[in-house]
């Protein structure tokens, strides 16, 4: 991770567990890219409720705590509505 750069210029991410294992290779990618971001969860393939980590990501893009977010669900549509409450 690029500790030069703030927790404002970092990337917000998160996932169900749908997307738990497409997100933990995404991680590795951005830490070879030395891009930094926040992992919001979840932390396991165990099934949750896209609802919970999708409000954290766009939460915290909302109140300008990170930059970008990146929200990664089975179908991608529930994290999309999600995202666009905020």
């Amino acid at each position: 991770m690029n500790t030069n750069l703030s927790k404002k210029d970092s990337i917000a991410i998160g996932s169900d567990h749908a997307g738990f294992d497409l997100k933990e290779k995404l991680k590795q990618y951005l830490n070879e890219l030395a891009l930094p971001f926040h992992d919001f969860g979840t932390t396991s393939a165990e099934r949750t409720d896209y609802p919970d980590w999708g409000s954290k990501v766009a939460r915290a893009i909302s109140k300008e705590e990170h930059q970008r977010g990146i929200l990664i669900c089975g179908a991608g549509i529930g994290m999309s509505i999600v995202a666009n409450k905020f």
